[in-house]
C-alpha cells in the first residue's frame, strides 16, 4: 500500500502523475482520497494493480483550485491516509 501511495502521489512524468488515471482525476480537481487493499479482486484487477483500488474525491467547491494547483504547480492534493502511506514509504525506501 505504501508503494502504491508513492506511485500515485510521487512518481511523475514531466511533473505530472505518471499514472494516466491519476493524472486525469487530478487535472479535473480531485483529491487522491483512499487506497483500498483488495478493492478489485477480479482477475484483471489482480493482474493490473495487485487488487488495489483507488478512490478520488471531488469537493465541488475546491475542484477549480485543486485543478489550478495541479496544473500550475504540479502539486497533488491527498488525504491524510494517503499522505501517511507516502511518509511511511519515504522513511523505509532505499530509492
Amino acid at each position: 500500500m505504501r508503494l502504491c501511495a508513492w506511485y500515485l502521489y510521487g512518481e511523475k512524468h514531466r511533473g505530472y502523475a505518471l499514472n494516466p488515471v491519476a493524472n486525469f482525476h487530478l487535472q479535473n480537481g480531485s483529491v487522491l482520497w483512499r487506497i483500498n487493499w483488495m478493492g478489485d479482486t477480479s482477475p484483471r484487477g489482480i493482474g493490473a494493480s495487485c487488487g488495489m483500488m483507488v478512490n478520488y474525491r471531488y469537493f465541488l467547491e475546491e475542484t477549480a483550485s485543486n485543478s489550478a494547483l495541479y496544473l500550475g504547480s504540479k502539486q497533488v492534493r491527498a488525504s491524510e491516509q494517503v499522505l501517511a502511506l507516502v511518509s511511511q514509504f519515504q522513511q523505509n525506501s532505499k530509492l
